[in-house]
């Protein structure tokens, strides 16, 4: 497995690379299962396959956020080489934000809404590094997540707008055995937190309405920032402590 922490090393990689199809996993690091699904997808997939780690100060909200973010490389590394990735792209912010995020992806409809409504600019930070990372890499095929379902669609809408020669692939939520969404924020909860987070899934899956999942949540302690139905899915985000936590379940 090649690592690339300079851009100029990853081009020049990049310009040498015949084989194809190429898969891409852009993540944050701090790596789990559900990240390990989206590459054993793209290894499935692809003949080679890159995943990137940069956890992207452009689409944090709460500078406490950002600077709580776990972050363990050397483990991720480890991860990465057992299951057979091809390339690790480890940027920094000087690289990805060479003109200090002066121009950026702003999407003026549906990033406004469910996280993008209680998290202001967050959604223009994740396209942003989006794009500039499908820039650099060149994928044919690029894996997300359905866990972070408003995401995926803005990342999905945003190739098409953008006419970008990319497939975005979309992979099932990968769960805890109790029903808890995987997360690397999920290891900023104590034992309390953590024996109730399951609630959120079952909530989302059980109740009739998004009003009652909402009053159900607040019940049990919650600080629910908005459950919302779209066609086709119901999206909760909602707070235990300073932790975050989101899911939706199709309906």
């Amino acid at each position: 497995m090649k690592t690339f922490a300079s851009l100029d090393g990853w081009r020049e990689f990049r310009e040498s690379l015949t084989a194809a199809p190429l898969g891409f996993v852009p993540t944050m690091g701090a790596l789990h299962a559900g990240h390990l699904s989206l590459v054993e997808a793209s290894l499935r997939d692809n003949a080679c396959t890159v995943v990137s780690i940069f956890v992207n100060p452009k689409q944090f909200d709460e500078a406490g956020d950002f600077a709580a973010y776990p972050t363990d490389t050397e483990a991720d590394l480890r991860q990465l080489e057992a299951v057979g990735v091809d390339a690790v792209l480890l940027p920094d912010a000087v690289q990805i934000y060479p003109d200090d995020y002066r121009f950026r992806v702003v999407e003026d409809d549906f990033s406004h809404r469910l996280c993008g409504a209680h998290r202001p600019g967050h959604f223009d930070g994740v396209l942003t590094v989006v794009m500039r990372l499908l820039n650099l890499v060149r994928p044919d095929n690029a894996y997300f997540g359905e866990k972070d379902y408003q995401q995926l669609l803005l990342v999905r809408d945003m190739a098409a707008a953008f006419f970008l020669p990319v497939s975005i692939k979309a992979c099932p939520t990968v769960r805890e055995a109790d029903g808890l969404a995987m997360s690397s924020r999920n290891r900023r909860l104590d034992a309390a937190q953590r024996a109730l987070a399951p609630a959120l899934h079952r909530a989302l899956q059980n109740s009739e309405t998004a009003d009652e999942a909402r009053r159900v949540l607040s019940g049990k302690g919650f600080d629910v920032d908005y459950v919302e139905d779209i066609p086709g899915r119901r999206l909760a985000a909602a707070r235990l402590g300073e932790t975050r936590l989101i899911d939706n379940v199709p309906r």
